[in-house]
């Protein structure tokens, strides 16, 4: 493992040795360290005992799934790192499975080259970019941008990274509306996911931040946007 990469230090856990040796002699010309792992459980070892600014994560693998691996992260390992989940299956519940198991974004095979690194610049990008720390409130909704807390009612929520972010949009713009394109724009930059991608994050944080409660503070406003308000106090869109 090295630290010295400046494009970024990459794990890529996949059991097709071609494709993992085609993605990593490529990411090495563009200045991206990386690592290998040809299965699940080496992968999950390697991501907890070093630092990657993203985990290439195949979806079908030996020994442990990409799905479960990314859970044990999230769950147990309590890793942030971004991960970018590669399969072959393009069904919008494959897309939500694998977003709600913890994964930042989702690339489906085959796939170009050139949007992989777009995709990990762009992961890397948000990742590293520092925020200035403050509370932001919503109702019961609290986000404390500082330690990436999040609680509603006093009971805290875990949320991906992506995850955080969206919602670190939508509330410092409450209750304003925020265009898909900007939300996009906003997480990914260039390098822009599919159609499904985003309404994908959308529903795992609804599901996060509204599900157990009466009061729906996350709205999609149609041919608008979407917004985080308080109906009962917010203007209207």
């Amino acid at each position: 493992m090295r630290r010295d990469d400046p494009a970024g230090l990459i794990l890529v856990v996949e059991d097709n040795r071609n494709l993992s040796e085609m993605m990593g002699e490529y990411l090495e010309t563009r200045g991206f360290g990386v690592d290998y792992a040809g299965d699940g459980a080496d992968g999950y070892r390697l991501a907890v005992d070093n630092s990657y600014d993203v985990i290439v994560l195949d979806l079908m693998l030996p020994r442990m799934d990409g799905i479960e691996l990314c859970r044990k992260l999230r769950n147990e390992a309590k890793k942030s790192t971004p991960v970018l989940m590669l399969t072959a299956r393009d069904t919008l519940q494959d897309k939500v499975v694998g977003l709600d198991a913890g994964a930042d974004d989702y690339l489906v095979k085959p796939f170009a080259i050139q949007e992989l690194e777009a995709r990990l610049r762009a992961l890397i990008r948000r990742d590293r970019r520092q925020v200035s720390a403050e509370v932001l409130k919503v109702a019961d909704l609290i986000l404390d941008t500082a330690s990436l807390r999040v609680t509603r009612a006093g009971k805290e929520i875990q949320l991906s990274p992506i995850g955080l972010r969206l919602l670190t949009i939508l509330m410092r713009e409450s209750p304003r509306v925020v265009t898909r394109r900007d939300i996009e724009r906003e997480i990914w930059g260039d390098g822009l996911p599919d159609s499904d991608t985003l309404r994908s994050h959308l529903y795992n944080l609804r599901k996060a931040i509204d599900r157990s409660y009466e009061k729906q503070l996350l709205h999609t406003v149609q041919t608008a946007g979407y917004r985080i308000a308080d109906l009962d106090t917010a203007p209207a869109a």
